[in-house]
C-alpha cells in the first residue's frame, strides 16, 4: 500500500514537471503585453521549446512576423519598379523625336545685332534717321526726331530692299549701311521751315519782293528777285470765309493788333486785302490744320514771322494762288 502511494506521488511529479516544459505561453494566458506591445515581453521567463537545446528545428508554426519595421526583413522590389536599361533608352529616344531635327543649333559666333533706335524713342538722332531715309525716297515727311509707326514702317521697307531682316527696328547693320549710302543732313534737311514741301513759285513771284503763297502746298515763301529767303507753314480762311487769291501789295503793317470784328490777337499784321492780313495765330500753333481763319492767312511760327515782319516793307506784293 505504501509502495502504491509512493509511486503515484512520483507519476504527478513527473506530469508537472512536462506541463513546465513542453508547453508555449501564449497571449491568452492572461500575461500582461511589454512596453512595444509585444506579447509576452513584460518579464516573464523565456519558455523552452522542444528541440531548442538540442539545435533540431521545432515542428510548431513559423515565427510571427514582428510589428517593429526596423526588425522586419527588406523584400526585394518586384520587377516592374526596378531600373530598366530598356524604359531608359526608350524615354531618351521618346524625348530626342519630339525635338525638331530641322532647327540648326545656334552658332556661337552668330551675334545679335546691337539696337541703335526703336519705336517710342524720341532725340536729334532719330531725326538725323528720318532725314536720311527721306534722302533715299523711304521717309516722306518733315523729320519730327520721334520714331513712331512711320518710322518704323519706313525703316522696315528699307531693310528689305537691302536684304535685311525687316524688323522696323534700327540696329547697328542697318544704321551703318543708311550712312554709307546718305550724306549728312544740312539743318534745312533736319529742321525743313515748313511741314510740306514748299511748292514751286508762281511765275509773279520771281521779281521784286513777294509774298509768294500757295493753297495747294499751305506754304509761304519770301521771295526777293527770284530767290527764296524763308518758308513757313500757313493756314487759310474756312469754305464761308475763304481767303482770297490773286496779285495784292502790303498796304499797312500792325505789329500788336487785335481785330475789331472778332476780338482776337492778330500780332505781326501784314494788310493785303481790306481785313485780310498775313499774321501769327496762336490758334493755328496749338491746334493745327484742324481749324481754320476768317479769311486771314495764318502763320504758326512765331520766330519765322516775326522775322518776315522786320523784313516785309510797305508795298510789297502778295501773291496767292494754287
Amino acid at each position: 500500500m505504501l509502495r502504491t502511494s509512493a509511486l503515484r506521488r512520483g507519476l504527478a511529479t513527473a506530469a508537472v514537471l512536462a506541463v513546465g516544459v513542453g508547453c508555449t505561453v501564449r497571449p491568452s494566458d492572461g500575461r500582461p503585453a511589454g512596453a512595444d506591445g509585444k506579447p509576452g515581453s513584460g518579464g516573464t521567463a523565456a519558455v523552452a521549446t522542444p528541440g531548442a537545446a538540442s539545435g533540431t528545428p521545432s515542428p510548431s508554426a513559423p515565427p510571427r512576423p514582428s510589428k517593429n519595421p526596423a526588425a522586419r526583413p527588406t523584400a526585394a522590389p518586384p520587377p516592374s519598379v526596378l531600373p530598366s536599361t530598356s524604359t531608359s533608352t526608350s524615354t531618351s529616344t521618346s524625348t530626342s523625336a519630339r525635338t525638331p531635327s530641322s532647327a540648326p543649333p545656334p552658332s556661337p559666333g552668330a551675334a545679335k545685332p546691337r539696337t541703335v533706335m526703336a519705336s517710342g524713342a524720341e532725340s536729334d538722332q532719330v531725326r538725323e534717321l528720318q532725314a536720311r531715309l527721306r534722302q533715299i525716297g523711304h521717309f516722306d515727311r518733315t523729320p519730327t526726331g520721334y520714331y513712331g509707326t512711320v518710322t518704323a514702317t519706313a525703316v522696315s521697307s528699307f531693310q528689305g530692299k537691302r536684304g535685311l531682316s525687316r524688323t522696323g527696328t534700327t540696329d547697328s547693320v542697318t544704321w551703318q549701311k543708311l550712312l554709307g549710302m546718305t550724306k549728312k543732313p544740312t539743318r534745312d534737311e533736319l529742321w525743313p521751315p515748313t511741314e510740306r514741301p514748299v511748292a514751286a513759285p508762281d511765275p509773279r513771284c520771281l521779281k521784286g519782293r513777294v509774298l509768294c503763297i500757295s493753297k495747294n502746298s499751305r506754304t509761304l515763301s519770301w521771295m526777293v528777285d527770284g530767290t527764296r529767303v524763308s518758308s513757313m507753314d500757313v493756314r487759310f480762311g474756312s469754305e464761308y470765309t475763304p481767303t482770297r487769291e490773286g496779285t495784292f501789295t502790303v498796304y499797312w503793317k500792325s505789329r500788336h493788333h487785335v481785330s475789331t470784328l472778332y476780338d482776337t490777337p492778330m500780332p505781326y499784321a501784314m494788310f493785303f486785302s481790306g481785313g485780310q492780313a498775313v499774321h501769327y495765330s496762336a490758334d493755328f500753333a496749338a491746334r493745327g490744320y484742324s481749324g481754320a481763319s476768317h479769311g486771314c492767312v495764318n502763320v504758326r511760327d512765331e520766330p519765322k514771322i516775326a522775322k518776315l515782319f522786320a523784313e516785309v516793307k510797305t508795298g510789297d506784293k502778295v501773291v496767292i494762288y494754287w
